[in-house]
């Protein structure tokens, strides 16, 4: 989903819960309609944040809150959510949206490869593969950085093996693809020929589907 439309599907439930806390309504309608506006925001907040976000955290503090305070509060969440997402909301930005640009980046590389550019589609590749694995770890509880730094590609698929995602043998394939995107994006370019790229962007393309983030 592209951020423009995440931020248009906010809009409209925001526009609408506006809306509603502008009118006069009798008490007993008004909680019921609190309740179920407080509800869908809850909804697309959880639905367009990542996993131990700070906008889903915000979300259980307000959950014990009666309807008309809870609607408050998560319009707040959503309205934050949204500022957000059109300030430039960069990695987790690119979790969220991962299935479209993976899909744009591959073609990308299908299309480098094809035309002899095996060095720019294999750091392209590698790019798309550690992403998704990021995406993986956010997905499955796994933390994707120590002491406020980001992990390494291959200790974070080291931390999904473990965690039980996928077994050891997937985990070594992994560290190879990311061997091979190293060796490209250092300019190493001899360590590797075209056949060897082509299963690269085959593997990853097939370890997508199988590990779906």
């Amino acid at each position: 989903m592209a951020i423009e439309d995440m931020v248009k599907q906010l809009n409209e439930l925001l526009n609408k819960t506006q809306e509603f806390l502008r009118k006069e309504r009798e008490s007993s309608i008004r909680s019921v309609e609190s309740g179920i506006l407080a509800n869908r925001l809850e909804s697309s907040v959880t639905r367009l944040s990542m996993n131990q976000s700070v906008y889903r955290e915000q979300l259980k503090r307000g959950s014990k809150l009666s309807s008309d305070y809870r609607l408050i509060h998560n319009l707040e969440v959503a309205l934050t959510l949204r500022d957000d997402l059109q300030a430039g909301w960069t990695e987790t930005v690119v979790e969220l949206v991962h299935a479209d640009t993976y899909s744009d980046f591959l073609e990308m590389a299908e299309a480098l490869l094809a035309k002899g550019y095996k060095d720019a589609a294999a750091v392209i590749t590698g790019t798309s593969l550690e992403v998704h694995i990021r995406a993986l770890c956010v997905k499955n509880g796994v933390t994707t950085a120590v002491a406020g730094k980001p992990k390494k590609a291959t200790t974070m698929s080291a931390d999904l093996r473990k965690a039980g995602v996928y077994d050891g043998l997937q985990e070594k394939e992994v560290t190879a693809w990311m061997g091979l995107r190293n060796s490209a994006a250092h300019g190493d370019y001899g360590d590797y020929d075209h056949a060897q790229v082509r299963r690269f962007l085959d593997g990853v393309q097939a370890f997508m589907r199988k590990f779906p983030a």
